[in-house]
Parts: C-alpha cells; sequence; structure tokens
C-alpha cells in the first residue's frame, strides 16, 4: 500500500482489541495510528489528516456514536467505520443515520475488516478528488478567469455577476469563437448551481434524426436500436445547466418539445407515457440574429422569447483590442506549458501585427495562432516570421495608411498606393482588386489610366 490509500485511526479502550485491528491493518501495509479514547481521537484528528476513522461502539468515556457525531460535525470529509459486540439492526440504523460510512460486529473476521475498510478508503478518495476537480473547475471559469479589461468585457463580467444565482434562461449571443461556452460555464460555476452536472449539447453536431433521443432520452423498443432505457440530456443535467450551443440549428420539431420542457418542468422520453420532472436551467448560445430567425419563420417566436429573458451579447475581439495583448501572454504561458517550450513573449512587431488584424474568428483564432507560434518559434519571443501569412498582410496594409498619414499624401495620391497594394495583392487580376476595392472594372481601368498616365482598353 502507499500514502495515497489514506491514514487510519484505530480508535478503541480495549488495549487488545485496538492492538488486533492495528496488526490487522498494518499487514496489508496501510498508515495506522491508534488512540484509546474518543478524547484522545479528536485531538489526534485536529492535528494529523487521516481518511478513515475506525472506533468501537461502546467505550469509557466518550460513547463511539458521540464520537461519530463529533467527527461528522468537525471532519465531514473523514469516513467513519464503527465496531461492537453488541450489534443489532437497531445500532446499525442509528450509526448510518449520523453519518456512519459502514458497520462491524465483534469479533471482526479479517477478511471483512480488510474488504470494509479499504473500500471507505477508496470512496473517501475518490470523494476527495472529486472535490479537488470541482474546485479547479470553478477556478477555471471563474468569471475572473474570462480574461479582458476592456469596457466591453468588463460589461460582461457585470451581466455574469447579477445573473449567476437567478433561475432565469439565459441566451448568450455573438460571432463564432467569442467565448460563449465559456461564458456558460462562468455562469454556471459562479451559480448556487454549481454542484450540479453543467451540460453542453452543440445542437449542429447532433444528427436531427438522433438529436431527440439525446436530448430527452428513450424507452427500451421505441425505435430500432433502442435496446435499453435511455436518459436524456436533460435528466443528466438535473437541478444544473443544460447549455444549448447554435440553438437556431434546432429542427422546429424539437423546439416545441424543448419549450414544453422549459414552460412544464418536465420532458417525455422517445417512446414512453408518463413525463419526467427536470429542474434545469437552461443557457442557450447562438451567432445567428434569431429575431431574424423568427421573422423568417425558422424559430418558433414562443421559444425565443422563454429563452431570451436575458441577453448577453459577447463583443467581437476586434471590438476590444485592448485586450490583446493580455489574452496573448496567456495563451503563449498555456501552449508554452502543454509543449514544455518557453517562450518569453513577443517582439514589438510581432504584436503590432497581432493588434492589427480583424480577427474574423475572435479569441479562438487568436490562441490558434499563437499556439501555431509557439510550436514554430526558434527563439525566447514570438517573431513576425512565426505568424500566418494573413496576420503578417494585416500589418502591411496598415502600413499604407501609416506611411500615407506620415508623409501627408493627399487623398488622390493615398488612392494610388492603396489600388497599388490591392493589386499586389491579388497577383495583379483586375477582376479581383476591382471586387475588393468595391467598383467595376471599367472605373479601375481608368484610375489605372491616371495613375500610369496612360489608357488602358480592358481585357
Amino acid at each position: 500500500m502507499t500514502e495515497e490509500w489514506g491514514a487510519i485511526l484505530v480508535v478503541d479502550d480495549d488495549a487488545d482489541m485496538r492492538e488486533l485491528a492495528y496488526d490487522m491493518l498494518k499487514d496489508r501495509g496501510h498508515q495506522v495510528t491508534m488512540a484509546g479514547s474518543g478524547e484522545d481521537a479528536l485531538k489526534r484528528l485536529s492535528q494529523e489528516d487521516y481518511a478513515v476513522v475506525l472506533t468501537d461502539l461502546r467505550m469509557k468515556g466518550m460513547q463511539g456514536l458521540e464520537l461519530l457525531i463529533q467527527i461528522k460535525r468537525e471532519h465531514p470529509d473523514i469516513n467513519v467505520i464503527l465496531m461492537t459486540a453488541f450489534g443489532s439492526v437497531e445500532t446499525a440504523v442509528e450509526a448510518m443515520k449520523h453519518g456512519a460510512s459502514d458497520y462491524l460486529t465483534k469479533p471482526v473476521k479479517k477478511d471483512e475488516l480488510i474488504r470494509v475498510v479499504e473500500r471507505v478508503i477508496r470512496e473517501a478518495a475518490l470523494r476527495r478528488e472529486v472535490s479537488r476537480l470541482r474546485r479547479e473547475v470553478r477556478k477555471e471559469y471563474s468569471f475572473h478567469q474570462i480574461l479582458g479589461k476592456s469596457k466591453a468585457i468588463q460589461a460582461v463580467f457585470d451581466l455574469i455577476r447579477r445573473v449567476a444565482d437567478s433561475p432565469t434562461n439565459v441566451l448568450i449571443t455573438g460571432e463564432s469563437g467569442t467565448g460563449k461556452e465559456l461564458v456558460a460555464k462562468a455562469i454556471h460555476y459562479n451559480s448556487d448551481r454549481k454542484n450540479a452536472p453543467f451540460i453542453p449539447v452543440n445542437c449542429a453536431a447532433i444528427p436531427e434524426q438522433l438529436l431527440e433521443s439525446e436530448l430527452f432520452g428513450h424507452m427500451r423498443g421505441a425505435f430500432t436500436d433502442a435496446k435499453m432505457d435511455k436518459r436524456g440530456l436533460f435528466e443528466e443535467a438535473q437541478k444544473g445547466t443544460l447549455f444549448l450551443d447554435e440553438i437556431s440549428e434546432l429542427p422546429l420539431m424539437l423546439q416545441a418539445k424543448i419549450l414544453r420542457a422549459i414552460q412544464e418542468k418536465e420532458i417525455r422520453r422517445v417512446g414512453a407515457t408518463k413525463p419526467i420532472s427536470v429542474d434545469v436551467r437552461i443557457i442557450a448560445a447562438t451567432n445567428l440574429n434569431l429575431s431574424e430567425e423568427v421573422k423568417s419563420k425558422r424559430f418558433r417566436e414562443d421559444l425565443y422569447y422563454r429563452l431570451n429573458v436575458i441577453e448577453l451579447k459577447l463583443p467581437p475581439l476586434r471590438e476590444r483590442r485592448e485586450d490583446i495583448p493580455l489574452l496573448v501572454e496567456a495563451f503563449l504561458k498555456k501552449c508554452g506549458e502543454a509543449r514544455g517550450k518557453e517562450v518569453k513573449g513577443v517582439s514589438e512587431a510581432a504584436l503590432a501585427m497581432l493588434m492589427d488584424y480583424a480577427w474574423p474568428g475572435n479569441v479562438r483564432e487568436l490562441e490558434n495562432v499563437i499556439e501555431r507560434a509557439v510550436t514554430l518559434s526558434r527563439g525566447e519571443k514570438v517573431s513576425p516570421d512565426d505568424l500566418p501569412a494573413a496576420v503578417q498582410g494585416a500589418r502591411g496594409d496598415r502600413r499604407v495608411l501609416d506611411e500615407a498619414a506620415e508623409r501627408t499624401l493627399q487623398l488622390h495620391e493615398l488612392e494610388k498606393e492603396y489600388i497599388k497594394k490591392v493589386l499586389e495583392k491579388t497577383g495583379g487580376n483586375k477582376y479581383q482588386a476591382a471586387h475588393a476595392l468595391g467598383i467595376d472594372r471599367k472605373t479601375l481601368y481608368r484610375k489605372l489610366a491616371e495613375i500610369e498616365g496612360s489608357h488602358h482598353s480592358e481585357e
């Protein structure tokens, strides 16, 4: 056995029984300590960390049941097993009511003692691991971890604080890559539902014929492949949050069933005759304008109003450029640690390119660009050469304006410079250049003729 199994405290006022249990457990390699009374046990528990207390029920002074109650009050994570020579159903029931993990009757058999103690230790270890993971998850998805100092993102933080503990449904809107699921998790893990499940569903990723079964579950025999009863995601999210991403992709038939689930707080599995009550908070997300989808009859108006009680609109990255350096620093650290590669920062030229780029893919695209840069970087800092061509090109376009302002060019001269730049980017393709400039080809030919001082005939 190793330390990860946890320490055991054996409590008994009978020295022979105490040492017998000690020897049995020690032979299995467990870390075991002894106490001769309940008072001595409580003192040890305040000084050392134990996974399990194995205590006699009948002792001089503090009785085992009293010790159990005291332990569960002061150290709720410690599991307690009671031993007694006066075993009875009533005594066992009373002990279990007060939080005992199990019950052994003297004379205790070694095999039974080992089996019960090691099972309880495993349960204690699992519970501690779950608690640790929940703490980590809450830390990771706390709204404090959604990075940004801009006014736009601070307004998002404020709204998360205000809606987190409300049972109200929330609709998160914003372009693809703005972090809608991250915000949904922040709402959940800062709410009073944080100890219950957070279940994300990408409505666009599940085939339409399977989506109803995934959301609502099914009964055995409901369709050809339904070989057993299956719980749906609404049931899995009981007392927690169901995050419906890309809600606009829901078929109209399922929209009606979602509406009923929200209104009646109950669902019905496919093939079932009886409804099942559910207590679930709905957070939905979309990158489309749902009101326009309603006008186009692609989304139910009544469901739209049920979901859109509170709308939380996420700003695109181009509208909060002051957050880019902060995000870059965080992604550099994350990607560097993941690859065991230390990259201390980005060069000024590379940062300028990152600041100038439009980021159509928003924060998700920025993270991917930094991941690529960390992978390709040969030095301590990310250089322009480590960035994709599209990001490098953004700085080139901006440089035209910077240089024009520096040279105080007149507007018609700036126009010439810009047309030349667009032609370079299109490889001389005048049709593509005219399209990019938002003019027809005749106008482009005329302007080129003015630039070059000669007339061009259309090709």
